[in-house]
């Protein structure tokens, strides 16, 4: 590599654990005996992408962070992928990190989105919430439905293809496309862990069914009454370029959004994008652990 990779300094440890009969891969960091959080990462991404943020946290921690189904090294799953099987995959991993007691959750995008669904169907269960730039997407209506759904049956006709890139250069070229506020060593380490090796070059490690929408509809009214159930305190962590992204919410501004759980705020951390615990690592790991000591 022309760059050397960004070296972590709080190295991670890896097991696998069977989620609903699949294999799933575990990230963890810190002491075994250490309190615990549980990280949730986004579409199309894995575990590792918390590194940088993690490297930041001062406090002791165990943190926990599985890659979700069809992500990273967890097993693929044949059949696709429907939003609710990753409700009832973090169902299965809380229990299974912590029996016994409520866990504290820290999700990024489709981890916060699901972090905070969850949060209200098991309150019990739940801590503390941080959702990084996850608030639910953009309402859909019910007469999208039949449009939404001839687009669904569609894609499953069409033959997965995946472009390979020649190195894992190329990968971390097209991680930095995505986001110009990422550095090169922090793209070629995320490059080793999210690419893997196919006939022609690399690819990623996701499914590539994951490029197939969601079946169901967004419907927000039905994640606000979930999100009213939530019990925790909750922290939405805003990127600072979200106006740039969304101008215009449609029904349902953040503001409201916010508003539906019983005890939750929200903070920008500007001159960040979606990726904010790439962009300001040590502002995410300050804002979060703050949170976590109140």
């Amino acid at each position: 590599m022309s760059q050397s990779a960004y070296l972590p300094e709080k190295p991670s440890r890896v097991s696998e654990i069977k989620v609903r009969g699949l294999r799933t891969r575990l990230r963890t960091w810190g002491a075994d005996g250490a309190p615990l959080l549980l990280f949730l990462h986004g579409h199309r991404d894995s575990a590792a992408t918390f590194q940088f943020m993690i490297d930041r946290m001062r406090g002791d921690w165990r943190i926990v962070a599985p890659d979700w189904r069809g992500h990273g090294g967890s097993e693929w799953a044949p059949q696709g992928y429907w939003y609710h099987d990753y409700l009832a995959d973090l169902d299965a991993i809380v229990d299974h990190v912590s029996p016994d007691a409520p866990v504290s959750l820290v999700g990024h995008s489709l981890g916060g989105n699901v972090g905070s669904v969850f949060s209200g169907l098991r309150p019990h269960r739940v801590r503390r919430l941080v959702s990084l730039d996850g608030f639910g997407l953009r309402n859909k209506p019910a007469e999208d439905a039949p449009a939404h759904l001839r687009g669904w049956l569609d894609a499953w006709k069409k033959p997965l293809r995946e472009r390979p890139y020649a190195t894992r250069e190329d990968l971390a070229d097209r991680l930095m496309a995505s986001n110009p506020r990422l550095p090169r060593d922090k793209a070629l380490y995320l490059a080793q862990d999210m690419g893997r090796e196919v006939e022609g070059g690399f690819a990623w490690t996701f499914d590539p069914r994951h490029r197939i929408p969601f079946a169901t509809l967004h419907r927000v009214d039905e994640w606000a009454a979930c999100w009213r159930q939530i019990e925790a305190r909750t922290l939405w962590i805003v990127a600072g370029d979200r106006d740039k992204r969304t101008p215009r919410e449609e029904e349902h501004s953040l503001a409201w959004r916010v508003s539906q759980i019983r005890d939750a705020r929200s903070v920008v951390v500007p001159d960040t994008g979606h990726n904010i615990h790439h962009d300001a690592p040590q502002a995410a790991a300050e804002i979060i652990e703050r949170f976590l000591a109140e």
